[in-house]
């Protein structure tokens, strides 16, 4: 017969959190295994009281999993390209993924990005969602079918 393991309490946010309560609670998560080989929770960030604009990426990549920052390595060079080709200020936007913990695997000396699958997205959609209620923007920009699978 398989083992069953339980699965871990989804976080209950108040309906008013702000990002800073938020992002203090996520830091803590353990809602799936990513933690374990993560350096830490990359919540988003973005324009301070209510952007109207948000972007929804997959999940943190190498460099945002070292500074504990959304889009700041390559995929965050070419959302800044993007961007600004649109005209759009990067600081009058929200940023975020859709899953708070890198997923990767070792090749060589470098950590490879990995998709997360069905199991892991649910984890993380208590965050996801709790961030749309506490920005409440007026568009949501989904990057990627993982995002697009998320909101």
């Amino acid at each position: 017969m398989a083992k069953r393991t339980a699965t871990p309490a989804l976080p209950l946010f108040p309906p008013n959190a702000s990002i800073e309560e938020l992002q203090k609670e996520a830091a803590h998560c353990k809602a799936c295994d990513l933690w374990k080989n993560a350096t830490q929770t990359v919540f988003g960030e973005g324009a301070g009281a209510k952007p109207k604009v948000m972007f929804v990426g997959e999940q943190p990549g190498d460099q945002e999993d070292i500074e504990g920052k959304p889009f700041v390595g390559p995929a965050g060079k070419l959302l800044d390209s993007a961007l600004l080709e649109a005209g759009i200020d990067r600081k009058k936007v929200y940023v975020t993924n859709a899953v708070k913990h890198f997923k990767w695997q070792p090749r060589g000396k470098r950590r490879i990005h990995k998709k997360p699958n069905a199991i892991k997205i649910a984890a993380c959609r208590p965050w996801l969602d709790a961030e749309i209620a506490a920005i409440r923007p007026n568009v949501i920009v989904c990057l990627g079918a993982t995002a697009a699978q998320s909101c």
